[in-house]
């Protein structure tokens, strides 16, 4: 598996569940270890994102079995964004562009 690590990862894994979470390390063999792992949830107004560990503290770092994920690919920009407010409470702005 080739990722970067320090980017934001959506990860689809064998049973249904999507994830996102960022990379912190690729080389310990058997497993991904990520932070701040999320999980895409409906909500009323569209998908949410919520806490994929409700009893551990979200800014330890967690090993994800690769023999878990059945797809992975780097996190859409404005999921990405969505993803950095949920875990930081920091509100990106978006990108806008001025004319004059």
């Amino acid at each position: 598996m080739n990722l970067t690590t320090g980017s934001v990862y959506s990860f689809k894994l064998n049973s249904g569940e999507e994830l996102i979470a960022k990379v912190i390390d690729t080389s310990e063999a058997g497993c991904i270890v990520v932070s701040e792992p999320v999980s895409v949830a409906p909500a009323n107004q569209g998908l949410g994102l919520v806490p994929s560990l409700f009893t551990a503290d979200p800014k330890n770092e967690y090993r994800l079995n690769t023999n878990s994920i059945a797809i992975f690919v780097l996190t859409d920009d404005s999921v990405k964004m969505k993803y950095i407010e949920a875990t930081t409470g920091i509100k990106v702005p978006d990108k806008k562009l001025i004319l004059g």
